[in-house]
C-alpha cells in the first residue's frame, strides 16, 4: 500500500521540521537545510514498499540532505539507495566523487558512509532503498560504484527508467508473489547498470571457468532443499577437487558457501509471500529449504532483507492459520 506524506498539512513554520522528520522517517537519520534566502522546505514524498525493496518519489523545494558520521553513529542501518532524477537537476557527494544528475539519470549512495545530496532548484527524484546486503553479495568494490552517474539514454539505465515509471504507478496492483518477483528484477536492473561503470568492470573469464561456474550454481539450486549440501559435496558430485571449485568460483563477490545460503534465503523469501502457502509455518518452510536451526535462520534472514520473516510476511498480507513458530522469527 502506497503512503503520501506532505508539508502541505502543517502550518508553514512548522514545515522545516516536519519535512526533516518525514526525511528521516522515510530513509535513514537525516540532516537537511533549506536553499539559502529561503526559511523552509515544501514537498512531498510518496512510498511504496515491494518486498526489500522501498520505491520512494519524492517532490521538493531546494535542499541539502547531509548524512553525517554523528547520524551514522546513532543509526547504523545499512541501505543502498539509488536516485533516479525525474525532473530538475541534482547531486550526489560520496566517497570524495559527485554525480551530477539530470532527468533519466540514476547514481548510488551507501547509508553506511557519509554523504551529501544537493538540489539548487526544485526537483523530483525516485528512491529505490534497498538492504545493504542485496547489492554487496551482487557487485565488488561497492565504495568504488557510489555518486557515479549512470545514463538512461541506453542499456540498463534505459530499461530502469522505463520499469520505475510504470511501478511508482501500479505498485498497489501489484499480488505479493508478483511484488517479490518485480522487486528482485528492479534490483537485477540495478546491478546491470552499475555493472557498465568503468570501475565495476572485471577482467574476462575463460569459456572454462564460466562453464564451471554455471555448473555449480545449477547443482546447488538442483540441491538447495539439502541441509548436509556443502562446498565439499558440491565438489563431489562435479567430480572436481575442492581447490578446482575454489579456483573457478574466484572473483564472484561472494564466496560461495554465502552463495548457497543467499540462495536458500531468496528461495524462503519467495515461499513467505506465495498465498498458498500461508497455512505452512515459517519454521516449516526455513526447514524445507535447507535450514535447521530457526533463530539463525531469522538472523540471517533479517541481515539480508532488513525484517525478521514474521515482518516480512505480515507485510505481504499472507494470512493463514496461527503460526506456531516463537522468537525472533
Amino acid at each position: 500500500m502506497s503512503t503520501l506524506l506532505s508539508t502541505a498539512t502543517v502550518d508553514r513554520r512548522e514545515r522545516l521540521a516536519y519535512w526533516v522528520d518525514m526525511v528521516c522517517d522515510t530513509y535513514v537519520e537525516l540532516e537537511c537545510e533549506s536553499a539559502q534566502g529561503c526559511d523552509t522546505i515544501e514537498g512531498e514524498i510518496s512510498s511504496a514498499t515491494l518486498a526489500s525493496l522501498q520505491l520512494t518519489t519524492v517532490t521538493a523545494t531546494p535542499q541539502k540532505v547531509r548524512r553525517t558520521s554523528a547520524r551514522i553513529a546513532r543509526a547504523s542501518q545499512d541501505y543502498l539507495l539509488v536516485s533516479i532524477q525525474t525532473r530538475g537537476e541534482g547531486r550526489v557527494l560520496q566517497d570524495g566523487r559527485e554525480a551530477h544528475l539530470r532527468p533519466g539519470d540514476f547514481a548510488l549512495y551507501d547509508s553506511t558512509r557519509p554523504y551529501e545530496l544537493q538540489f539548487d532548484g526544485e526537483f523530483q527524484q525516485y528512491v529505490l532503498m534497498m538492504p545493504g546486503p542485496l547489492l554487496r553479495s551482487s557487485l565488488r568494490n561497492i565504495e568504488a560504484l557510489t555518486a557515479t552517474s549512470v545514463s538512461s539514454e541506453r542499456g540498463a539505465g534505459q530499461l530502469m527508467v522505463g520499469m520505475i515509471h510504470t511501478l511508482a504507478r501500479d505498485a498497489d496492483m501489484l499480488a505479493p508473489a508478483s511484488a517479490t518477483a518485480v522487486a528482485d528484477g528492479v534490483i537485477s536492473i540495478v546491478i546491470a547498470g552499475l555493472s557498465t561503470l568503468p570501475v565495476a568492470r572485471q577482467q574476462s573469464i575463460s569459456q572454462l571457468v564460466g562453464y564451471h561456474r554455471e555448473q555449480i550454481k545449477a547443482c546447488v539450486r538442483a540441491h538447495l532443499r539439502e541441509p548436509s549440501m556443502s562446498v565439499g559435496t558440491i565438489a563431489a558430485l562435479l567430480r572436481l577437487s575442492p581447490s578446482t571449485l575454489y579456483r573457478v568460483w574466484a572473483g564472484e563477490p561472494c564466496t560461495l558457501a554465502e552463495w548457497i545460503w543467499i540462495q536458500r534465503l531468496g528461495a524462503t523469501r519467495r515461499d513467505l509471500s506465495d498465498p498458498t502457502l500461508a497455512g505452512c509455518g515459517i519454521s516449516e518452510i526455513a526447514y524445507s529449504w535447507g535450514f535447521n536451526d530457526a533463530a539463525h535462520f531469522s538472523r540471517a534472514f533479517r541481515a539480508r532483507f532488513g525484517c525478521t520473516p514474521r515482518e516480512y510476511r505480515a507485510q505481504q498480507h499472507v494470512h493463514g492459520v496461527e503460526d506456531k513458530d516463537t522468537g525472533a522469527i
